[in-house]
């Protein structure tokens, strides 16, 4: 019985004494479940059972090298990673050892999402100046963020529509140009993490309401165009064929004397037709785009015969329109 006794006391001696470790595992604990770059994340080892101090260590499987460890006499033990960084994805496992050897954890895969940077965004044009009909392109994309990334356009903050980018890169929407679209453009880049926005684009249209109305006014005088020059010609012919230069309203009204004066006296000649005053001047409103007509009209003296051969055989027009405006 004393032998017995003596071996019993001194058997702790070989240090092995105690409860081995078992059931070693290793977990993560992140904000929302999601390791996300920069942020903090907690790797727990722990044990079912095991007595006295043990050694927890953390290791990444790529490398079999330990990335943290710690001693004390409890059963789990974490270490805080403060801000994760992209680099730091990867297999890892725990290690626990009381004295009885190492017991090894279950690999844990880590995944560490990536915020999206701040978007960049251009617009492609199929010509140097777009114009009204035109389809831009309108493409956004951020340089960094973990897919799936959703991207938002906005015209002056209003929404135009979205587009995804399943894989990650950048994502396009196509514009059919109107005059109403000229202004400043954004997007906005969102995988889930917090939304950034664009910095803004300008973009400037020809072709706006304005521009149409010109060139319709232009179209419509364009198509009036072929009589304006049949009048315009008749005036240069039968007024300056004779007398080289152009000659204002104001000059013509003032230097003609009146066509009932010279009608008065029967016995005078036919007055030309440069020397009528005009029966009918049309006002000028001021606008600088009418075409201005004069109209006269001959009082033939009905005994006048030769008078009217004259007229006939210089085949002169009892009205003429005349100061048409070149467009």
């Amino acid at each position: 019985m004393l032998l017995w006794s003596l071996l019993v006391i001194f058997a702790p001696v070989d240090g092995k004494s105690g409860v081995p470790v078992s059931n070693v595992s290793l977990e993560m604990r992140a904000p929302r479940g999601q390791v996300i770059e920069g942020r903090s994340l907690v790797l727990l080892c722990s044990v079912t059972e095991g007595t006295g101090n043990i050694t927890f260590s953390w290791h990444r499987e790529a490398t079999g090298t330990s990335v943290g460890k710690k001693t004390q006499r409890s059963l789990s033990v974490e270490l805080e990673v403060p801000a994760v960084q992209e680099r730091d994805a990867g297999r890892y496992y725990c290690r626990a050892d009381n004295g009885h050897g190492p017991i090894q954890s279950k690999v844990l895969s880590i995944l560490v999402r990536i915020p999206v940077s701040c978007p960049i965004l251009s617009i492609t044009a199929p010509r140097a100046q777009a114009v009204e009909g035109d389809v831009v392109e309108l493409r956004c994309e951020a340089q960094r963020g973990s897919p799936p990334i959703l991207y938002r356009f906005y015209h002056e903050d209003v929404p135009l529509g979205n587009s995804s980018a399943p894989s990650g890169g950048g994502a396009s929407f196509n514009l059919s140009l109107t005059a109403e679209h000229s202004g400043n453009y954004s997007c906005e880049a969102d995988n889930g993490l917090g939304a950034r926005r664009s910095e803004v684009v300008p973009l400037s249209l020809s072709g706006t309401s304005s521009y149409r109305e010109e060139h319709a006014t232009a179209r419509a005088l364009g198509l009036l165009g072929v009589p304006a020059c049949v009048a315009a010609a008749l005036l240069f012919y039968c007024r300056f064929h004779k007398t080289p230069g152009r000659h204002s309203v104001t000059k013509a009204r003032r230097d003609v004397p009146s066509a009932n004066s010279q009608a008065s006296t029967p016995s005078s000649p036919s007055p030309a037709i440069e020397d009528l005053q005009p029966d009918y001047v049309n006002v000028d409103p001021g606008d600088g785009d009418v075409a201005y007509s004069f109209v006269w009209s001959i009082q033939l003296p009905e005994d006048s015969e030769n008078t009217r051969r004259t007229i006939l055989e210089n085949k002169d027009p009892h009205v003429i329109y005349s100061g048409v405006k070149e467009m």
